[in-house]
């Protein structure tokens, strides 16, 4: 059972349609059309009907211009096909011309209806405004993404900057990387110049062609020369002016040979190295007469750089202010060897380079009531200034420890270090080597050491056997055994700390063989230069390198 049609229905959907619609007999006149289609055509209601759609809606091939006519209604659909799709223009009753899409099909046959044919059209303006409104917004997205891509290189290129300032914390080395990078991307030829006392210094350079400049900034101990205009630029920045333009920068008669002029810089913009009014130096970004002039977007990306070195080079100076204090500390707490007949000493301390950090590594020597003498080695966890003061209470209260009981073992000082240690807090963690020369009746001397989790100390006999003193060994806290050894004529007794042997590169295992091997192979040198030796030619520059040793003679025992 079919479904019955609702004629209401159908009638109000007829005349809400948007698009136009009318139907023709087999003679082309139209018979009916919603108001939709007379809407589009300008007709007044009623008015399109009777109208002859063959010869008043459809123009000649001259009024229509570039768009096709529209063929006869009927022709192709009398045969029952439908046709659709096509462009064609139909006239208004104004006689303006509507250029449309339109589909035809066959008017359903009925009682009292011949041929006929329905068409169905719309206006191609409104499509053709949608689509220019489409691809407007495609051109708009297309500039946007194109725009988000170019914010996102500019922030990456800005972040190899930031990581060029800050993964090293030497600033020369930092700037020469730096000016590589600003080449060509914003400057042609870039120029880094640092306050040197009242005047100013070149600390790097870079061009986009290879070669145009010397590989650093003074060759062959010469300063490069400066262009008159660029250093009058550089020094109003340093005496508090802002960001110069020069655009005059022919070459002074004799100045040929400037920097400036070798890169044929045609313009330049001198910014401040400026933070918290502390000015560093200056930013030269310098363009040829090939490339364009400086925009108002390269002055405000060139200000953001001279921002991002501003604030490495103020790291770096807060980080070297932060050492210097450190290493001042440490240096001062380091022991004056005291002069003991019968024995030499000597040490040697070496600050960590790389890092521009001090840590915790102390060595000791003093003299005990009895006469003994105190050889200590030490290492406290850190690398910082509280590292170096944390270092400076437990190396006073083991002194103060091992002065209050000189007669008890070096294990039995160490093991009340541990409680003072425990009870106050003195260092997080420590290492450390308690060691006692005692000069027998005899002449000869004995060594007595305890060790708290520290490398053993290295003994170098005259006859070139050369070991670690490892009986006397434990962790840091516990117990605290004490180990004796008689000291042969002309034997070094060496303490060390871990910078010696321990390194990224290498195992400890093979840290302390090469210590051992180079010990022995330099132990003719004299006691000061062999720790040297031994810092220079061993040590990880990466960390604190610290040496005490003491050697007996070699001649007849003399009381």
């Amino acid at each position: 059972m079919g479904v019955g049609v609702d004629e209401a229905l159908m009638s109000v959907l007829f005349a809400a349609a948007d698009a136009g619609l009318y139907a023709v007999d087999d003679e082309g006149t139209v018979i009916a059309c919603n108001p939709g289609a007379e809407r589009l055509l300008g007709y007044a209601p009623g008015t399109l009907i009777g109208v002859n759609a063959h010869r008043t809606l459809h123009p000649s091939n001259e009024e229509s211009a570039a768009v096709p006519v529209q063929r006869p209604i009927l022709q192709g659909v009398t045969g029952g096909k439908r046709t659709g799709g096509e462009r064609a223009v139909l006239r208004r009753a104004d006689g303006t011309p509507l250029a449309v899409w339109w589909t035809t099909a066959p008017l359903p046959t009925g009682a009292g209806r011949g041929r006929g044919a329905v068409v169905v059209f719309q206006d191609a303006t409104a499509q053709r405004e949608r689509e220019g409104r489409r691809d407007e917004r495609y051109a708009l997205s297309e500039t946007m993404r194109e725009q988000a891509e170019y914010d996102l290189a500019e922030t990456t290129w800005l972040g190899e900057l930031t990581l060029a300032m800050t993964t090293t914390l030497d600033a020369d080395e930092a700037l020469h990387r730096l000016v590589r990078q600003l080449v060509p991307r914003l400057a042609d030829t870039a120029v880094v110049s640092l306050a040197d006392g009242p005047t100013h210094r070149l600390a790097a350079a870079a061009h986009h062609t290879p070669g145009v400049l010397p590989s650093g900034p003074s060759p062959g101990g010469e300063p490069v020369p400066e262009h008159p205009a660029h250093h009058a630029a550089v020094t109003r920045i340093l005496e508090g002016g802002g960001t110069q333009h020069l655009t005059d920068l022919a070459p002074a008669p004799g100045s040929e040979s400037d920097l400036l002029t070798r890169v044929g810089a045609e313009e330049a913009l001198v910014l401040a190295l400026r933070l918290h009014a502390r000015t560093f130096g200056a930013l030269t970004l310098a363009r040829a007469s090939a490339s364009p002039a400086f925009n108002e977007a390269d002055r405000v990306l060139a200000d953001e750089v001279a921002r991002r070195i501003s604030l490495g080079l103020d790291n770096a100076r807060l980080h070297a202010a932060q050492a210097d204090i450190a290493a001042a500390l440490q240096r001062a707490l380091l022991t004056d060897l005291p002069d003991v007949a019968g024995i030499e000493l000597a040490a040697h301390y070496e600050p960590a380079q790389h890092t521009a950090e001090v840590g915790g590594d102390w060595y000791d020597a003093f003299l005990l009531d009895d006469g003994d003498l105190a050889l200590v080695i030490g290492d406290v966890t850190g690398h910082d200034v509280q590292a170096a003061s944390r270092m400076s209470e437990l190396r006073n209260m083991l002194r103060a420890l091992a002065v209050d009981r000189p007669h008890e073992l070096p294990g039995q000082i160490l093991r009340r270090l541990d409680t003072a240690q425990a009870r106050l807090t003195l260092a997080d963690s420590a290492t450390a080597i308690l060691t006692r020369l005692h000069r027998t009746t005899s002449g000869a001397w004995q060594a007595s050491w305890s060790v708290a989790g520290h490398p053993p100390p290295l003994l170098i006999t005259a006859d070139a056997d050369a070991h670690y003193l490892t009986g006397a060994h434990s962790m840091l806290l516990g117990l605290r055994p004490t180990t004796h050894t008689p000291l042969p004529d002309g034997a070094t007794l060496l303490l060390y700390t871990d910078g010696l042997v321990e390194s990224r590169t290498r195992s400890l295992d093979d840290g302390m063989t090469r210590l051992r091997q180079h010990a022995t192979t330099h132990r003719h040198l004299p006691l000061h230069e062999l720790c040297a030796t031994l810092a220079r030619d061993l040590g990880d520059p990466r960390d604190d390198i610290t040496l005490i040793a003491a050697r007996t003679p070699s001649g007849p025992h003399t009381s």
